[in-house]
């Protein structure tokens, strides 16, 4: 897969992130890409809008994905975040049997897919991630940076 591919989906995950600031949320966003890489399930965090704990960014692109594909197997399908994802997310990729994870930045306080842990690729792990690192992650953290930059 060529690089300026994972650079072009991760633009569409950054613009579903700025979603996130009009509810006043952390800015992530991701995107799901069928295996001919239609996007099949968008989403940003909505944790304060929906005052739900569990609406990451990933969740909510993962359940509209399943909704459009009209099941939770999502085998094949690419995940595209802009922020690496948390355990509840690495945890919900593995149980939609995702096949790859394409992610920006880094999240060294909560990141489970390299930086803090690494559910995705444990080798007890009954299924098998590939992880792509780093693709836009300047400008991913830029933007993950300004938000709580505006916060203190």
């Amino acid at each position: 897969m060529s690089q300026d591919k994972y650079e072009s989906w991760m633009r569409a995950a950054l613009d579903c992130a700025h979603e996130a600031l009009e509810s006043d949320d952390v800015p992530v966003g991701a995107i799901v890409l069928d295996e001919a890489g239609n996007i099949v399930g968008s989403g940003f965090n909505r944790r304060e809008a929906d005052h739900d704990p569990t609406a990451h960014a990933e969740i909510v692109a993962i359940r509209e994905a399943a909704e459009v594909t009209g099941s939770w197997r999502l085998d094949g399908h690419t995940l595209v975040v802009t922020l690496e994802p948390c355990a509840m997310c690495a945890g919900a990729i593995a149980q939609s049997r995702i096949k790859t994870v394409v992610f920006g930045a880094w999240d060294e306080k909560a990141g489970a897919v390299g930086s803090v842990w690494d559910v995705l690729r444990d080798p007890r792990a009954p299924f098998r991630v590939e992880v792509i690192s780093g693709v836009r992650e300047e400008e991913c953290a830029q933007l993950l940076n300004e938000f709580f930059t505006s916060r203190r």
